[in-house]
């Protein structure tokens, strides 16, 4: 999920190398929890898993998997479904889960989709091709609540501005493409200086955070893993800008046991034994190889940890770095 949209291949599934590095030799049962173009789940079959749990909510990705997937027969099962619900979804006892956040170069590269404020297209965005879509959103929501939505999900200082012109636009026709509101957008926002985003970037990311509910799926996905994961399974996150990280960051700080030590004015809370145990000190980044190989990879961080013993624990969202619409909807 990242602020500027990807040039490269989507069939290079980004940060594949460190995480065969740190589960060789690759075997048992795993769960590719965003399956897309399908590029983990084939990487992990080819190098020794002996099956693979592939979850995608988007229709269309298993419809293109078709051609390929009965070459491995009963060691893939394509999953209809949310990663969030993976434990629904999926038998306990997992060796491993691999989650990619965000939006795929598929969706993206696909104008009907309306992802992509470089492709005109109606104004979707729906992962699932179901539910509200992203026009529904911007001509439905008030202008306080797309101020919020901008501003807490991409991060946009002029969120205020947006949203007021938005409204103002959509008095006179509603917006229903993606260049109507990159249109109302560069109005309202001066032009961007060379090697700068687009205006509209961080407007775009924001309403397919919301349509999806991807931070909120992020969250309950994660604790999804901690209860399908077998001991000794690895958990491998995939992020692409600093929200989802600061998420799996905190989830991993909390049920890895790393959270600061008290003092005598914060004294230690009482903690349960570690769920996790976390694999390095900070998170993997692309090295220059990859880098020059699939520039979608420039702002991803890969962070892993491996199951423990202790049994799964209670659900806590706070703490986390959710904001607040999304600490809502996970907790409905």
């Amino acid at each position: 999920m990242q602020q500027d949209e990807p040039t490269a291949s989507p069939h290079i599934p980004v940060l594949l190398t460190p995480i065969l590095k740190a589960v060789a030799p690759m075997q048992g049962r795993w769960v590719d929890g965003t399956f897309g173009a399908g590029g983990y789940t084939r990487a992990f079959l080819d190098a020794g898993a002996e099956e693979v749990y592939a979850i995608d909510r988007d229709p269309e990705v298993f419809e293109r998997a078709a051609a390929w997937a009965d070459t491995y027969g009963d060691r893939l099962h394509l999953v209809d479904g949310t990663f969030g619900d993976m434990d629904s979804l999926v038998p306990a006892g997992m060796d491993g889960v691999v989650l990619d956040i965000g939006v795929s170069s598929m969706q993206i590269d696909q104008a009907e989709r309306g992802f992509s404020f470089q492709k005109d297209g109606p104004l979707d965005m729906r992962m699932s091709q179901s539910g509200e879509t992203a026009a529904d959103v911007v001509n439905g929501a008030s202008e306080a609540e797309l101020a919020d939505i901008f501003f807490q999900y991409g991060e946009e200082r002029a969120s205020r501005r947006i949203a007021k012109a938005v409204v103002a636009a959509r008095k006179t026709a509603p917006i229903k493409t993606t260049f109507q509101l990159v249109d109302v957008i560069e109005s309202t926002l001066p032009k961007g200086k060379p090697g700068q985003a687009h205006p509209a970037t961080r407007t775009f990311q924001a309403l397919r955070i919301a349509v999806n509910d991807e931070l909120g799926q992020l969250v309950r996905g994660l604790y999804a893993a901690e209860s399908v994961l077998a001991e000794g399974g690895i958990l491998a996150v995939v992020t692409f800008h600093s929200l989802e990280d600061r998420i799996v960051k905190r989830f991993l700080a909390a049920r890895g046991g790393l959270n600061p030590k008290g003092n005598r004015w914060a004294p230690e809370a009482q903690t349960d034994a570690p769920r996790f145990e976390v694999m390095g000190r900070k998170a993997v980044t692309a090295d220059k190889d990859e880098l020059a190989a699939n520039p979608r990879s420039r702002s991803a961080k890969l962070r892993l940890a491996r199951r423990t013993d202790a049994p799964v624990g209670d659900v806590d969202y706070g703490g986390l770095g959710l904001p607040r619409l999304s600490l809502k909807s996970v907790s409905q």
